[in-house]
C-alpha cells in the first residue's frame, strides 16, 4: 500500500471513530433538549444520570489512546496539504480537541454533567419562587467544578481555560482591556441618550395573543432563511438552540402576552445561530467540524440578525404592513416610525435579555467581572446577590426588584459552569459590526434588499463566508479573512452612534 492510501485509510478510521463519538454528543443534547422543553420535573436525577453516563463514554472515545496515534501518524498528511482543506482542518482541530480532552478525567465529565443537570432544575424552581438560598448550595458546588476543571490546564489566569472552551485564543489579558475600553466608550453614550427625551414604547407592551406571535414569527424566519424541514421551534423558560446535525437543528423561544419584542426577538436571534448550524457544508456532518467557530462568532451571527437586521428600520419597512394587519388593535394607529422607535427604545433594564443594543454590553461585562471575581476567590456565593445589585448600582444605575430579575435571571452558571459563559455575547456584538460592515461594503446592495424583504444576498454571503466552513477557521483567522483586520470596537462604536444619534435627534453626535 502506498504512503498516500496508508495515510487516507487512517483519515478515514479516523473520522469514523470522530463520527461515533459526535453521535454520542448529539444524543447527549438531544436529552439536554428534552429537559428544557417537554421532560416532567420528575425525571431530574435520571435525566441527569443518563446524560452524564453518555459523556463519559463519548469522553473516553475522546481520550482513547488510538485518537492519539492516529493523529500522530496522520501528521505528516496534515503537513503535505493545503491549511484549509478539509482533511487538514480536521486532523489539526481533532488533535487541539484531543490535547485538551485528555487533561479531564472521564470521571470528572461524568460528575459535572450529573451536577448541572440537577442544578438547572434547582434553578428553574429557586427562581420561580424568588429564592437564591435554594440555589446557592448548587452554584457553590458549581463554583468548586468550575475551578476543579480549569485545574487540569497550565494558565495564567484561571479563568483563561474556561473562556478558551468556547472562545479559543481570548484570554483574561485580552478581554480585560478590550471591554474596559468599550465600557468607557459606552458609559457616556448611555447617559447621554438616557438624558434625552425618552422614546414612547407603550404600543408592545398591550395583549398580544401568544399564537399570532408564533405564527407571525415563524413567517418572519422562514423568509429569512430558516429551513423548517431541518429544524424546529419550541417554548422553554430560557431561550437556545440546539443542532443535533447540520438536518436537525431546533431552536426555542419564550412568549409574554404583555410584551411584544420578547419573543420576535428572541426568535430572530436563535435563528441567527441555528442558520450557521444549517448552512455547514455537509462534506463536515458527523466530525467535530460540524459546528460553529466559537462562542464569540456564533453571537455575531445571531446579534447581527436580531439588531442589525431585525431592529432596522428598512426590516420594518417590509414586515410592519404584516403586523399591523395581524395585530389591528393593538397597531392600527401606530406608524412605522414609532414602531420603530419603540422596539429601540434606550433604556437602563436590569434584564440582559431585554436590554437595547447600546446598554447591553455593559450587563455582559457586569457578568464577565463577576466570574473572574468568584474563580479568583475575591467573591463568595452568598456574596453575590450584593455584589450583582451594587454593580448594577454603578454601571446602571438601577437596582434589580428581587434576585430572580437579578443574580438568578441568567441559566448560564445555573446549567453549565462558572467562567467562559458571557465573554461570547460581547465579542459577538463586535464582531457583528464589523462582518456587517464588510458585507456591505462587499455589495451595498443588500440594505435595499432587506428593505424589499430579500434576505437572500446577505444570507448567501454569510454562507459563503462564514457558516459553511464551521470550526475551520478560529475567530482570529474569520474575522481577519472577511474584513482584512483585527477585531476591533471601532464599528460597533461608530454604528451605535450613527444610530442612535440620529433616533434621539441628539444636537450634537454623541461624545464617546
Amino acid at each position: 500500500m502506498s504512503n498516500i492510501s496508508l495515510f487516507q485509510a487512517k483519515y478515514q478510521e479516523l473520522k469514523s471513530r470522530l463520527i461515533q463519538i459526535q453521535d454520542l454528543e448529539a444524543a447527549s443534547s438531544l436529552l439536554n433538549w428534552d429537559q428544557t422543553t417537554y421532560m416532567p420535573t420528575g425525571g431530574t436525577y435520571a435525566r441527569g444520570r443518563q446524560i452524564a453516563t453518555i459523556k463519559e463514554l463519548a469522553h473516553e472515545k475522546r481520550t482513547s489512546p488510538i485518537i492519539g496515534q492516529l493523529l500522530e501518524d496522520l501528521r505528516p498528511y496534515e503537513q503535505s496539504l493545503p491549511y484549509d482543506s478539509n482533511e487538514a482542518s480536521l486532523i489539526r482541530i481533532t488533535r487541539r480537541d484531543y490535547q485538551r480532552a485528555t487533561r479531564i478525567p472521564s470521571e470528572f465529565m461524568a460528575k459535572l454533567c450529573q451536577h448541572q443537570t440537577v442544578s438547572y432544575e434547582t434553578w428553574v424552581k429557586a427562581k420561580s419562587f424568588k429564592d437564591f438560598s435554594l440555589v446557592q448550595p448548587c452554584l457553590e458546588k458549581t463554583l468548586e467544578l468550575s475551578q476543579e476543571l480549569a485545574s487540569f490546564f497550565p494558565y495564567k489566569h484561571i479563568a483563561d481555560p474556561l473562556i478558551d472552551f468556547v472562545d479559543e485564543d481570548m484570554t483574561v489579558a485580552i478581554l480585560r482591556p478590550l471591554f474596559s475600553q468599550l465600557r468607557q466608550k459606552l458609559r457616556p453614550i448611555v447617559e447621554a441618550i438616557t438624558s434625552a427625551p425618552p422614546m414612547e414604547d407603550s404600543c408592545l407592551y398591550q395583549y398580544y395573543p401568544k399564537e399570532q406571535q408564533l405564527k407571525f414569527g415563524h413567517t418572519v424566519i422562514e423568509r429569512i432563511g430558516f429551513d423548517f424541514q431541518r429544524g424546529r421551534q419550541d417554548e422553554t423558560p430560557h431561550p437556545f438552540t440546539s443542532s443535533f446535525s447540520i438536518g436537525d437543528v431546533r431552536i426555542t423561544t419564550r412568549v409574554y402576552e404583555d410584551n411584544f419584542s420578547e419573543a420576535l426577538f428572541s426568535t430572530i436571534h436563535e435563528v441567527g445561530h441555528a442558520l450557521y448550524e444549517q448552512g455547514i457544508d455537509i462534506e463536515l456532518e458527523g466530525t467535530p467540524l460540524a459546528r460553529g467557530s466559537s462562542s464569540g462568532i456564533h453571537e455575531s451571527q445571531s446579534r447581527l440578525w436580531e439588531n442589525m437586521v431585525g431592529r432596522s428600520r428598512g426590516f420594518w419597512e417590509c414586515f410592519y404592513p404584516q403586523l399591523q394587519g395581524i395585530f389591528l388593535k393593538q397597531l392600527s394607529s401606530i406608524s412605522i416610525s414609532k414602531f420603530y422607535q419603540a422596539i429601540n427604545k434606550v433604556v437602563k433594564s436590569p434584564i440582559r435579555t431585554d436590554a437595547d443594543e447600546v446598554t447591553y454590553n455593559l450587563h455582559v461585562m457586569i457578568r464577565f467581572d463577576l466570574e473572574l471575581a468568584m474563580l479568583e476567590g475575591k467573591l463568595a456565593v452568598q456574596d453575590l446577590p450584593e455584589a450583582w445589585n451594587e454593580r448594577y448600582k454603578t454601571d446602571l444605575g438601577i437596582l434589580p426588584a428581587n434576585n430572580s430579575e437579578g443574580v438568578m435571571q441568567d441559566v448560564h452558571w445555573y446549567g453549565e459552569m462558572i467562567g467562559g459563559m458571557f465573554q461570547g455575547y460581547t465579542l459577538g456584538n463586535l464582531m457583528a459590526a464589523q462582518i456587517y460592515q464588510a458585507a456591505i461594503k462587499y455589495n451595498p446592495e443588500v440594505t435595499v434588499a432587506i428593505e424589499q424583504g430579500d434576505f437572500t444576498l446577505l444570507h448567501e454571503w454569510l454562507q459563503q463566508n462564514i457558516y459553511q466552513h464551521g470550526r475551520k477557521y478560529t475567530a482570529h483567522e474569520l474575522i481577519n479573512r472577511l474584513t482584512g483586520k483585527s477585531l476591533s470596537i471601532d464599528p460597533f462604536i461608530n454604528y451605535i452612534q450613527d444610530k442612535y444619534s440620529n433616533m434621539y435627534h441628539l444636537k450634537a453626535p454623541i461624545s464617546a
